[in-house]
């Protein structure tokens, strides 16, 4: 089994390969060919471990081991796994090798990988730059993944999941220097943490994130799964994010994830005899606030996903929520939403459709979390948490933004800062200036308006001062000075000064 030092060692040697971009290629664009040689190298290491274990256990019969290993997750052809790539490293077309390699692996494993290197060009000229230098970047790749350290057989590091760890230790150290573009494709795990203890899915449930990026969200709602029972589902736009997630699901052990490569507004795919797909538990981190997110598409919508209202053309944040509520299971799904600010009071439409959500008596809690929690904004945001099971009329707001622990470039939500939420939010109870349960009439008469201060009084009154006894603090603060002066002029005489 591997110690924590293996695990800091291969973490630190797969963080160094990326020298061999920085500087020259965007993060945003390098973590996919880096993202992607790990996989090749774990699958070429796990391969290599079953070979070896069935050619001892056969004695080396090829007919019985080649049977096999055809039974095995997935199989890696002849000259396609990472030991022949290297062999050939200092090939004039090394990025054509690699891209070759790739799709025969797609080919042999088309139920499980098909098309999901489509994305991923080791022969670009416009990412990798012109042919002497893209081949000198992909030479020192291949080099640094073939560090010793870096020999992931499960013989040597054990059955765990220390390759999803590192790939999900990889997607933030990314995404930390992605900029803007982190948004697009990771959700800092002490949210997604958060948002899976929110929604506590249970054994059999099937769970779906309708904006997924890398998947790193849906694996952690999952992990709460205490038996491992679950069906996975999600849906990304961007074809090389959706290739990432479709491999952290296969490197996490979770192969049958129905992952599909779409726009979920326009032209979502988790269909199910004609239509949506329904869900127990429906979870995102959505883009916010996203121009020209298909108000056009929506006034046709085939699957009346827009009934309370069509959002305004310039925010799409009512457009993914009303998404989530359709797709969650009628009198038991769940929907944990994180938007921004401007979702809970914002008119026109907007107040129409959420004006609506709690008439129907969707809407179960809004929490605010605090500012700088994410990747590419400092914008602080809320979680709203829809039930279609619930049982009250009330909503629970909690105001969770002044306990974080600060850092160098974000904030972060400290594991007892995530146990008073969700401790909070189960009890459903109003704490002093944390949190208030209310009452259906108290947001008719505030007209709908869900902005958070309106329901939690978090103002601190000041002490009240005693000025009789700050002056007499301020009187012998001025009696030590002049004294201090006067014993500075002797001392300064005695020197001649």
């Amino acid at each position: 089994m591997v110690n924590e030092i293996n695990r800091d060692e291969i973490f630190n040697v797969v963080w160094k390969a990326c020298d061999t971009f920085r500087g020259a290629v965007d993060p945003s664009e390098y973590k996919n060919y880096i993202l992607t040689m790990l996989f090749i190298k774990y699958m070429s290491d796990l391969w290599k471990d079953k070979h070896n274990e069935y050619e001892k256990k056969y004695k080396g019969d090829k007919q019985r081991v080649q049977r096999a290993l055809s039974r095995e997750r997935f199989t890696v052809p002849e000259n396609c796994d990472f030991d022949y790539l290297f062999s050939k490293r200092d090939a004039a077309n090394i990025g054509e090798l690699i891209n070759i390699a790739l799709d025969h692996i797609e080919d042999a494993n088309k139920a499980k990988l098909e098309n999901v290197f489509r994305n991923i060009d080791f022969n670009s000229e416009p990412n990798l730059g012109e042919t002497k230098e893209r081949n000198r970047r992909l030479k020192h790749l291949l080099e640094d993944f073939n560090d010793p350290k870096l020999d992931l057989r499960p013989s040597r590091i054990g059955n765990n999941d220390i390759i999803g760890d590192v790939y999900e230790y990889l997607i933030s150290r990314f995404a930390a220097g992605a900029g803007k573009k982190a948004g697009e494709f990771y959700t800092p795990s002490e949210v997604s943490t958060l948002l899976a203890k929110l929604l506590n899915p249970k054994p059999g449930d099937r769970i779906c994130d309708p904006a997924c990026g890398s998947g790193s969200l849906l694996i952690r709602v999952a992990r709460e799964v205490p038996d491992g029972n679950f069906f996975l589902a999600g849906q990304e736009s961007n074809g090389s994010t959706w290739s990432l997630c479709r491999m952290n699901m296969f490197l996490h052990k979770m192969d049958n994830a129905r992952i599909e490569w779409c726009n979920t507004i326009s032209s979502p795919k988790l269909i199910e005899e004609d239509n949506l797909m329904k869900f127990n538990i429906v979870v995102a981190n959505p883009p916010f606030s996203l121009d020209k997110w298909g108000a056009d598409v929506a006034e046709k919508d085939r699957y009346q996903r827009f009934w309370r209202g069509i959002p305004p053309k310039s925010k799409g944040d009512y457009a993914f929520i009303s998404h989530m509520v359709h797709i969650a299971l009628e009198n038991e799904g769940k929907v944990g939403v994180i938007v921004p600010h401007g979702v809970l009071f914002r008119g026109g439409s907007e107040g129409k459709i959420r004006q609506k959500l709690v008439e129907e008596n969707l809407l179960e809690a809004v929490i605010g979390l605090p500012a700088n929690l994410f990747y590419g904004t400092g914008i602080p945001t809320v979680i709203l948490i829809f039930n279609k099971g619930k049982k009250t009329k009330d909503i629970l707001f909690i105001d969770a933004s002044r306990e974080y622990q600060d850092g160098k470039n974000q904030n972060y939500l400290r594991l007892q800062d995530i146990e008073k939420i969700v401790k909070t939010y189960k009890a459903c109870k109003t704490i002093d200036k944390y949190a208030y349960r209310a009452t259906f009439d108290e947001i008719k008469d505030a007209e709908f308006n869900l902005n958070i201060p309106r329901y939690v009084d978090t103002f601190e009154e000041e002490e009240e001062i005693d000025v009789g006894v700050v002056q007499k603090e301020i009187e012998g603060l001025e009696a030590e000075l002049a004294k201090t002066r006067k014993e500075m002029s002797k001392y300064l005489k005695e020197l001649g000064l």
